[in-house]
C-alpha cells in the first residue's frame, strides 16, 4: 500500500464514523497531500486517473488525492474532514447535475470556495458518450468484448424507443465493475480536443 492509498483509506474510514481522524491528519502531513478531488464513485475516479495518465501526470506524486466517496450524499462528511475547517486541504471535485445541491451544501459547511467543483450535464458517462458519439461508443463496447451483452440489453422491451445515448448510459451500469472499466476505456479513446468540459476543467485546474 502506498502512502496515498493509506491516506485515502484512513479518510474513508474517518468519514464513515471510524476512529481514525487523527491518523488521517498524521498521514496528510507525512504523505504529503495538499488537494483532494471528491468524486461520487469509482467510475469517476477511473476516468480522472485515465485522463491524468494521458497527460503524463501522476496525481499522487503531485500531492493530489483522488477520492471516490461512495455517493454524493457523503460529500459533507468528506469536505468537512478535509477542507478548510478540517485538515486544510484544497477541495475540488466532479458531480452529476442532480447532485449539485449536495456538493454546494458540503462546500459551504466546510468553508470552501463554492466554485471549486465541476458539474456534469447529467453524469460523467453522459458527457463521455456525447463527446465520443454513439457509433464510437458502440464500437468500443464491441472491441471490449461486450457486443453480445449490449445486443441482448437493447432487445429488452424496456429499452425500446429510448434515445440511444440513454440506452448506452443504462447499459454501462448493468453489471458490477462495468462503469469503472468504461470510465477508463472511454477516456482513453477520446480525441485530445473532445475531452468533456467538466473533466477538462477539473484536470486543468490542478
Amino acid at each position: 500500500m502506498t502512502d496515498m492509498d493509506a491516506f485515502r483509506a484512513a479518510v474513508t474510514t474517518a468519514a464513515g464514523g471510524g476512529a481514525t481522524r487523527e491518523l488521517a491528519g498524521s498521514l496528510a502531513v507525512h504523505t504529503p497531500v495538499h488537494t483532494a478531488i471528491l468524486l461520487e464513485g469509482r467510475s469517476d475516479a477511473a476516468a480522472v486517473d485515465a485522463l491524468a495518465a494521458r497527460q503524463g501526470r501522476e496525481l499522487a506524486a503531485e500531492g493530489i488525492c483522488v477520492l471516490p466517496m461512495g455517493g454524493a450524499m457523503s460529500v459533507g462528511r468528506f469536505a468537512g474532514l478535509l477542507g478548510p475547517r478540517g485538515l486544510g486541504l484544497r477541495l475540488t471535485g466532479l458531480c452529476d447535475e442532480a447532485e449539485r445541491g449536495h456538493y454546494t451544501r458540503g462546500w459551504q459547511r466546510a468553508g470552501a470556495p463554492d466554485h471549486g467543483y465541476f458539474v456534469c450535464a447529467a453524469d460523467l458517462e453522459d458527457e463521455l458518450i456525447r463527446a465520443l458519439g454513439v457509433t464510437r461508443v458502440e464500437e468500443l463496447i464491441r472491441d471490449e468484448g461486450d457486443g453480445r451483452a449490449l445486443a441482448t440489453f437493447l432487445s429488452q422491451p424496456a429499452q425500446r424507443g429510448r434515445p440511444r445515448e440513454r440506452q448506452l448510459r443504462r447499459f454501462l451500469g448493468t453489471k458490477k465493475g462495468r462503469k469503472i472499466h468504461y470510465g477508463r476505456a472511454l477516456v482513453e479513446a477520446l480525441p485530445p480536443d473532445r475531452v468533456p468540459p467538466p473533466l477538462d476543467a477539473l484536470l486543468s485546474g490542478l
